[in-house]
């Protein structure tokens, strides 16, 4: 297993620390002594993270799409780490839209993949030899809808999936170097993930054809209850914060860590229940 340095000594960097997960998992790991690299979208919400944060926190202005601020950015670290490198990446940057398969905008869909997939994938190829260099370790974010996909959650549950591939083979890959690669797996959490899903999701519905609402309505009417409800029964970004922390700081890590009643229970009832049965359940619960 991997040896990581005293917690005053270590490094990490995270995408998409803005707000919710990122955000809390900054504070957290600052508040245990580690130099944060923070990954946001603008400058003001970079200033409003590192406020009390005893210059812990290094907000870093990166889009996780743009292949040349990737780079750009990494260089910039790897110049302020120098031969330490790196002791841990959270690629955390995610966004989520819903909508029946059937008339989700390719557009919609290419957007998910680009920045929960690809933008995930470019991060860590330009930071991994820090994380060799600095004995670190790898962590991803994935979510419960990457093993038990909800319905009109096709294309981000997609793009989790994948991550679980991802997290299978380069935990394999990098062994050699004693690399450890952990997927987190939240179920329903507080964060505005969920509030900008919603706006999105409107938004598409604007554009969608009538015979979507048509074939769709009482399921989409279903779904928009749903999302309404899962403020009032996510559990705070915080949690999914200390599994983060123990990824990266256990002495033996998991590789999978399931947050929350939803994803535990999901990850239960994904192996011994049959789909059919599955499906009846997901039914019942989303009032379909």
């Amino acid at each position: 297993m991997s040896t990581l340095p005293p917690a005053h000594c270590r490094t990490v960097f995270i995408t998409g620390a803005s707000t919710g997960i990122g955000a809390a998992c900054a504070r957290a790991l600052a508040g245990r002594g580690w130099r944060v690299f923070a990954g946001v979208r603008r400058t003001e919400d970079g200033v409003a993270l590192a406020a009390g944060a005893e210059r812990r926190i290094h907000p870093v202005l990166l889009d996780v799409t743009d292949r040349t601020q990737i780079k750009q950015v990494a260089q910039a670290v790897s110049e302020l780490c120098g031969a330490a490198g790196l002791q841990g990446i959270v690629n955390n940057a995610g966004i989520a839209l819903a909508g029946p398969l059937e008339f989700l905008p390719m557009e919609a869909i290419e957007r998910q993949f680009e920045v929960n997939v690809l933008g995930l994938i470019a991060v860590t190829q330009a930071f991994l030899p820090m994380i060799r260099a600095g004995h670190g370790r790898v962590v991803l974010m994935g979510s419960n809808s990457g093993f038990l996909c909800e319905p009109f959650l096709a294309a981000y549950g997609a793009t989790k999936h994948a991550l679980e591939a991802i997290a299978d083979s380069l935990r394999t890959e990098l062994r050699p170097w004693q690399i450890e690669v952990a997927l987190i797996q939240p179920g329903s959490i507080k964060t505005p993930i969920w509030d900008k899903s919603r706006s999105a999701t409107e938004q598409l519905f604007v554009g969608l054809p009538p015979q979507c609402e048509e074939l769709y309505a009482a399921p989409i009417a279903a779904l928009r209850k749903m999302v309404e409800k899962i403020p009032a029964m996510a559990i705070p970004p915080e949690r999914v914060a200390q599994a983060v922390v123990h990824a990266l700081e256990a002495r033996r890590p998991r590789t999978r860590y399931p947050v929350g009643l939803d994803s535990v229970l999901g990850s239960v009832l994904v192996r011994w229940v049959p789909d059919r049965m599955l499906d009846w359940i997901i039914r019942r619960v989303m009032g379909l």
